[in-house]
């Protein structure tokens, strides 16, 4: 009963309302009030505050929770290395990954498939804090994001790709024929751009103000599919790193031009960097190692990418 406990309290914590954590935990709210009240008079502290509805943890409790979400992960590791034995990785690879590398992370979850063919894996979008602060919590296994943050000092870090940003236009006539485009000339563009809260905004913006510019933003979206639909039905423009060029790969009629001076930022894989590391883990920092992200985004750039058709 005591994993189960665990397990319980880790929920609560998540979900922060009783109720909610039980229907993830598949019992009733009072079997799950009685599993942490347990856990409380077998280890002899309060750990959750309590009143009509959940209030949080005591401080003793956000230790305990601490040392249980540890002990989970430790767990869910050792059951890894048990199926490793048996010539087969099983178990779930946790991703979280910054907006601009969702529609990348396919091509890191698909050769994870290829070479283990029962690991389920679960892929959420969040920024950069947020993979952060799930990995510290066990929440996640490895996470995708830009490696220029002092903040990744502690985690496990493997560089992936190094992103260009290009200029997303519907078609080359557009501007003029051009074959670049100053971060001047692309300000007086009507824009389709993410929301000023996101990292990617932030770097882009940045780039404006140092060629004395700003954005001339008509649009703003959370969603890197809506900047492609917006540039493709609403005669918009926008700024996106090149690596986003495979979402389109399938357009002929879009364009990606060169925006000078080049901006450019590194994307890498952060994991924990704790040991043991758990085999899951190991898996993934391994296969994203053989991939070539960069000759692959780098030849959307120079046209010599070549989709992988029916007959190949």
């Amino acid at each position: 009963m005591f994993v189960r406990q665990l397990d319980y309290l880790v929920t609560l914590a998540q979900e922060k309302h009783f109720a909610r954590a039980a229907e993830i935990c598949c019992v009733s709210q009072p079997a799950l009030s009685a599993a942490v009240r347990n856990l409380e008079t077998e280890l002899g502290v309060a750990i959750v505050q309590r009143g009509q509805r959940f209030q949080g943890f005591t401080p003793e409790g956000e230790r305990i929770l601490d040392w249980a979400r540890q002990t989970l992960a430790a767990l869910e590791g050792l059951k890894q290395e048990a199926s490793m034995s048996l010539a087969k990785l099983s178990g779930t690879l946790r991703v979280g990954a910054i907006p601009t590398t969702m529609p990348i992370v396919s091509l890191l979850t698909g050769a994870c498939l290829a070479q283990h063919a029962d690991l389920r894996q679960l892929v959420l979008s969040l920024s950069t804090e947020e993979i952060m602060r799930k990995l510290d919590d066990f929440e996640l296994d490895v996470g995708l994001t830009y490696l220029e943050d002092q903040r990744l000092d502690g985690f496990h870090v493997q560089p992936l790709y190094r992103e260009r940003y290009m200029l997303l236009a519907r078609d080359q006539s557009a501007i003029g024929d051009k074959t670049e485009i100053s971060w001047k000339d692309a300000s007086e563009l009507p824009m389709c751009l993410l929301t000023s809260h996101m990292q990617n905004r932030r770097i882009v913006d940045a780039a404006f103000r140092r060629a004395d510019a700003q954005a001339n933003v008509v649009v703003e979206t959370d969603s890197t599919f809506a900047l492609y639909s917006h540039v493709r039905h609403a005669d918009l423009f926008s700024v996106v790193p090149h690596s986003l060029l495979c979402l389109f790969e399938l357009r002929d009629d879009m364009v990606a031009i060169p925006i000078v001076p080049e901006l450019s930022r590194t994307i890498g894989m952060i994991s924990p960097s704790h040991n043991p590391c758990s085999p899951i883990v190991t898996a993934a920092r391994s296969i994203a190692a053989q991939i070539d992200l960069q000759s692959r985004f780098d030849a959307y750039i120079t046209g010599s990418y070549q989709p992988i058709t029916s007959n190949d």
